[in-house]
C-alpha cells in the first residue's frame, strides 16, 4: 500500500499501533516526507525528543540514502519500499522500520568505515553503516533469496 505521507501536525495525531508504509522512487526528494511520516508515528508513540529530532532522522536519511543512491543507483525506474510500525510492549516501545532497495544487496558486516579507520577523513563514503549503528539500537541487513532487493531494519527502543 502507497502511503502518501502526513504533514507534521497530522503525523502527529497518528495511532501508534497504525503501521505506516510508502513505496517512493529513487528520488532523494523524497527522503523528507518519509522522515516526517515516521518521526510523526514516533511523536504520538511517545518517544524523546532527543530520538524524534536526531536519532530517528538521521539513520532514517541515511538508510533511504543508501537504497536510493547505492541499492538502486538512483535509477529512477526503480523504488524502494518503507515500512515503519512501533510495537508496545510491557517493557516501552519499540520502533522497527524495514527500508527495502531493488539492488544486489551488500554485507553490512563489512560495509562502512569508523573514525578510527586511516582513510576516514579521506573517503567520500561509508558513513552512512556507521551513523545508522551509532543511532539505533540495532541495525540489521537481510536479502530475500527469491526476490531482488537488500532491507536495512532500523530498530530503536523509547527512551
Amino acid at each position: 500500500m502507497a502511503m502518501r505521507v502526513p504533514r507534521t501536525k497530522a503525523a502527529a495525531a497518528l495511532s501508534p499501533h497504525q503501521p505506516l508504509e510508502w513505496t517512493i522512487a529513487s528520488d532523494v526528494l523524497a527522503i523528507e516526507r518519509v522522515v516526517e511520516g515516521v518521526v510523526g508515528l514516533c511523536t504520538a508513540s511517545g518517544f524523546s525528543a532527543k530520538q524524534c529530532r536526531f536519532n530517528i532522522p538521521i539513520a532514517l536519511t541515511e538508510a533511504l540514502a543508501n537504497a536510493i543512491m547505492r541499492g538502486n543507483g538512483s535509477d529512477a525506474s526503480r523504488s524502494v519500499r518503507i515500512r515503519s510500525s512501533v510495537q508496545m510492549t510491557r517493557d516501552g516501545a519499540t520502533l522497527n522500520v524495514d527500508v527495502t532497495d531493488e539492488g544486489a544487496g551488500f554485507d553490512i558486516d563489512t560495509a562502512g568505515c569508523t573514525p578510527d579507520a586511516p582513510d576516514w577523513l579521506e573517503r567520500e563514503d561509508g558513513r552512512g553503516v556507521f551513523l545508522m549503528r551509532s543511532l539505533m539500537d540495532r541495525v540489521e541487513c537481510t536479502r530475500a533469496s527469491d526476490l531482488p532487493g537488500n532491507t536495512v531494519r532500523l530498530v530503536l527502543h523509547r527512551a
